[in-house]
């Protein structure tokens, strides 16, 4: 379930629909929590935080949980044993192109999807050294060839949903209007924002101010296959 509809189900579980009650607890206009609901804009970290606080719901819950607990009002107790059996496992599920404008994002030359990973909590922390939070990692497939080298079309990328803005160079998971982007992404004073290929044989090109661009997700591992 898209976390727009997910959201939605909770909010008319609750409160009939009504955003004001969940707006006031995240510090938020009602209008931002409308742009969660109807665009499924993808909070932060911290309002997902806050938005499970309020549903008395994990945040795993809240992402991917099936149907709405029967009363939202009383917190949902989760006993020890189920917390330290629920740890042992850590789901990393496909980033969801159909949420980032409402009808999806076009991902070119993409052979198919890698739709989940099921890894330890131990995986995490010795192969993920930064990122902003396990709810927020994803997998991204791999698409067409202009970061050959880097990785190969079907090679799984390991993103940071988290992070939304260009704060330093690095690889980033982008769209520009309706089409999707994996490009090394460096600040150039008096240029702006370069988006770089790998494969030499695809021109550098620059990301203008004009342009329809949403970063969706950095990049954190690749795994570049080879076929034997």
């Amino acid at each position: 379930m898209e976390f727009k509809h997910r959201l939605k189900q909770l909010l008319d579980a609750k409160d009939s629909g009504n955003m004001t009650a969940l707006a006031t607890h995240c510090g938020v206009s009602p209008q931002a929590v409308q742009q969660w609901v109807m665009k499924g804009l993808m909070p932060r970290k911290k309002r997902l935080e806050s938005i499970a606080q309020y549903f008395g719901i994990s945040e795993s819950d809240l992402m991917y949980g099936g149907e709405a607990p029967a009363n939202l009002g009383t917190s949902v107790v989760i006993s020890h044993h189920d917390q330290k059996e629920k740890s042992k496992e850590i789901e990393i599920r496909q980033y969801n192109t159909g949420g980032a404008m409402g009808h999806g994002v076009l991902l070119r030359d993409q052979p198919g999807v890698i739709q989940s990973w099921h890894v330890s909590p131990e995986w995490i922390q010795k192969n993920v050294k930064q990122h902003t939070g396990v709810d927020n990692l994803a997998i991204v497939t791999g698409f067409g060839d202009s970061m050959r080298g880097m990785f190969n079309p079907g090679d799984p990328l390991l993103v940071d949903r988290g992070v939304q803005t260009v704060e330093f160079d690095s690889v980033y998971f982008f769209r520009v209007g309706d089409e999707g982007f994996i490009k090394r992404l460096q600040r150039i004073p008096g240029e702006g924002i370069i988006a770089i290929s790998e494969n030499k044989a695809y021109k550098e090109w620059t990301i203008k101010p004009e342009m329809d661009f949403e970063v969706l997700a950095r990049v954190l591992k690749v795994w570049c296959s080879t076929d034997f």
